[in-house]
């Protein structure tokens, strides 16, 4: 029998609140151009059918076609798959869960074929044009779209979204997100705010561990722990983040290594993701200037320098600066990782620090993650609910039109935007802190800003007063 938590009944308020709080976001909309994507999906479509042609031309489409007997789906990934590790007999250099070779885009990069850059943008535009500029139009009223918030569906406790998904319009792909956000506008006048809370889920991850190493680095605004981890992981002694090339490899061993192996992820696969995908090196054997720019020279002459030859070698390295990481830097958080999964596998389930129960069949990487998932969401729906209730208690012309994983979004009256600005860091950094007395480490929170008038694409980071 699953014993309720003392905050079980809080737990039920926050997502009774938010879900009024959400549904009059979806009330709102964001104001989206329709000739712009009538016009964007044309100008798709002709490049999407200029690579098809192209593709069609080479010897190894034909070859393709000859296999399957007719005309290849450049969209299937089991037909490519067939063809590129069954009939073509290539080396995956990474795999499926199900041990299949991977057809996603770095898998297909290292295959070192130059059809498969072409076939991955073909991917990418028409994803971009049937899944959110179609999604768009589809959605639109009056020219507005009023996207869907839903607290009932996602098993960390956490939101999501959908007609369309707001929470899915492209960030990290540079060129992706110009085209789709080009899209989304304020209201006439208006400006478009997003807020993020910065490295939200390694607070709450430490309030639950309470690692004395992780909380010094959150703590110390002077500390950095992805730049120490890049200096390890590429073993380069002068690391300085203030050099582009360097804050690259930190970017990498943040988003490489030490995120995945936060979330459970292992050093084989980080490998493969610090010197393929960050790196730009090829899976085989390195050859001298291959790889990202460096001071020190490309990234393969400098992993050579040290002993390593390929992703094998080097992974053998990752191995170690994981373990490492594991039984010197963050041991207390390793111990609190086995004792969290010993508890669920004794009770079954287990409680957030939020009130919620999480229960059902886990993986030990659910059982760890997905309290810490569902309270750092419940920490941004609390700031979103009280900024709603404050908004319309003093009348805003501001108005919040939606949340997107850590940050909120406002379309910003312009004469409102400072006092939004500091109302906002206020309820996020200080009030949220002092509701959950739980939370030990600060808070912090970043925001970007359109211009007046201006896309979404268009947003730029700003101090916050």
């Amino acid at each position: 029998m699953i014993q309720l938590h003392p905050n079980t009944n809080q737990a039920y308020q926050l997502l009774h609140d938010g879900t009024l709080a959400l549904a009059r976001a979806e009330r709102q909309g964001i104001r989206v151009d329709v000739d712009y994507l009538k016009k964007k999906a044309k100008h798709l479509t002709r490049k999407i059918d200029y690579l098809e042609d192209k593709l069609m031309t080479t010897k190894f489409y034909r070859r393709w076609s000859h296999t399957v007997q007719g005309k290849p789906n450049m969209h299937s990934d089991p037909q490519l798959r067939t063809y590129l590790y069954s009939v073509l007999k290539l080396e995956p250099s990474k795999k499926t869960k199900t041990g299949m070779g991977s057809t996603d885009e770095e898998a297909l990069l290292d295959l070192g074929i130059p059809e498969m850059r072409d076939l991955i943008q073909i991917k990418k535009l028409k994803n971009m044009r049937d899944t959110f500029l179609a999604g768009f139009e589809r959605e639109q009223v009056d020219g507005y779209i009023h996207p869907f918030f839903n607290l009932n569906l996602v098993t960390t406790f956490r939101s999501s979204s959908d007609r369309p998904n707001f929470q899915n319009i492209p960030n990290r792909d540079k060129e992706l997100m110009k085209l789709t956000r080009s899209a989304l506008y304020p209201r006439p006048g208006h400006q478009l705010l997003e807020m993020d809370f910065s490295g939200l889920e390694v607070c709450i991850a430490a309030c639950y561990h309470k690692d004395p190493t992780m909380i010094k680095y959150i703590k110390d605004p002077t500390s950095d722990m992805h730049g120490d981890m890049a200096a390890q992981l590429y073993m380069i002694d002068n690391f300085n983040r203030k050099l582009p090339e360097h804050n690259h490899l930190r970017k990498a061993s943040k988003n490489g290594f030490v995120f995945p192996q936060f979330y459970g992820d292992y050093s084989g696969n980080c490998a493969d993701y610090l010197t393929g995908r960050w790196g730009e090196l090829p899976h085989g054997k390195w050859k001298p200037g291959q790889g990202v720019r460096l001071p020190e020279g490309h990234l393969s002459d400098h992993l050579i320098s040290k002993g390593y030859k390929n992703v094998q070698g080097f992974a053998d390295h990752v191995k170690r600066v994981e373990q490492d990481f594991w039984e010197n830097r963050f041991p207390v958080y390793a111990k609190w990782k086995d004792s969290w999964w010993a508890q669920y596998q004794k009770l079954g389930y287990l409680h957030t620090k939020t009130g919620f129960t999480c229960s059902g069949v886990m993986s030990k990487n659910d059982a760890i993650n997905y309290p810490v998932q569902g309270a750092a969401f419940h920490g941004l729906l609390w700031s979103f609910i009280r900024l709603d209730a404050l908004m319309y208690r003093e009348g805003w012309k501001s108005r919040l039109i939606g949340q997107v994983h850590d940050s909120i979004v406002f379309d910003i009256y312009p004469p409102e935007l400072e006092m939004v600005l500091q109302i906002a860091k206020r309820t996020t950094t200080v009030d949220l802190p002092k509701h959950w007395t739980w939370i030990n480490v600060p808070l912090n929170i970043d925001a970007e800003l359109c211009g007046v008038d201006e896309s979404w694409a268009n947003k730029k980071e700003i101090e916050i007063p």
